[in-house]
């Protein structure tokens, strides 16, 4: 049996997984934000509910941020108060056992490489678009973490060949301007409606509007479309993956993945593109079961 924890900055999510791949086991429960203490105690809560209900089992966690290579903390998290805490170290005590750990997208990207969208292929992208904006790589079934544990991290790159207004862009919680996370973050699609029509309305609304025939909102996809083709470009560029996998509330928007193909061939460099943009097969349920596959190849390193 895998347990797999997806540590959100508003729930938890804990699921157990048979050798099949199949649910024994799902419960989520609210994240106690700013409590570190009371984080740590409900996702050992998750995992005790999840073995007595599925039996003895691995423990991995997907976390919104990476684990620093020279301190054994947490770094990078938008759930601030995990920032500079030795997660690991101090789950796998109260838990007697030593758990995986990962960052979220990285689990997102395992999880449609493994049994997903991107199944059996040999370089799969995986893309979170949603509050934030994250990436993560696998390999040959394997998650490439990267020397400095950034492998991905894709959304605090700026945005390519940049047009109009958009440089130098908005300011980015990472201490930068111009992140592609400002662009094609939920925020940041609300923030880009608004200063172009001077109404700030959710992801969602945007969406519903152009397809209603709102002509703004249109245009704020058809921009946003733009951007994420330039983005992903980029990344086409660099590692050429096989499949580029969406998760996240924004890849639901069902226009992305005609539109988006068709407008990044001309920023890749190459005569044709054979990457092909999918949705994820396993939805909001990919991280969690990511983080259950966690350590499936035992020399991997996290």
């Amino acid at each position: 049996m895998r347990i797999g924890i997806d540590l959100g900055g508003t729930k938890i999510e804990a699921l157990a997984l048979d050798g099949s791949g199949s649910d024994r086991f799902r419960r989520r429960i609210p994240t106690p934000r700013d409590d570190y203490d009371a984080t740590i105690a409900a996702i050992c809560g998750l995992v005790r509910d999840a073995e007595a209900a599925a039996g003895p089992s691995t423990v991995g966690v997907g976390v919104p941020g990476a684990e620093s290579r020279a301190t054994g903390t947490i770094k990078n998290a938008n759930s601030t108060w995990l920032t500079g805490r030795p997660l690991r170290e101090d789950l796998s005590r109260e838990l007697k056992r030593d758990v995986r750990l990962a960052n979220d997208a990285n689990c997102f990207a395992l999880s449609e490489a493994t049994d997903g969208a991107g199944a059996g292929q040999p370089v799969v992208f995986g893309v979170i678009i949603g509050t934030g904006t994250g990436g993560g790589l696998v390999v040959d079934g394997r998650v490439l973490v990267g020397a400095n544990a950034i492998a991905g991290e894709w959304g605090h790159n700026q945005l390519p060949w940049p047009e109009g207004d958009e440089w130098p862009g908005r300011g980015c919680y990472c201490g930068r301007t111009g992140c592609i996370e400002t662009f094609l973050s939920g925020p940041g699609l609300t923030e880009d409606h608004a200063g172009a029509t001077g109404l700030r309305l959710e992801a969602t609304e945007v969406v519903a509007r152009a397809a209603a025939g709102d002509s703004r909102a249109n245009a704020t996809l058809e921009r946003y479309e733009r951007r994420m083709a330039r983005a992903l470009a980029s990344i086409i560029n660099v590692v050429d993956p096989d499949v580029i996998v969406l998760g996240g509330g924004l890849s639901k928007i069902d226009r992305l993945y005609d539109n988006v193909p068709r407008l990044w061939s001309g920023f890749v460099f190459s005569d044709r593109v054979d990457t092909r943009l999918v949705r994820a097969r396993h939805g909001d349920a990919s991280g969690v079961r990511g983080a259950a596959w966690l350590g499936k190849n035992k020399d991997e390193r996290f």
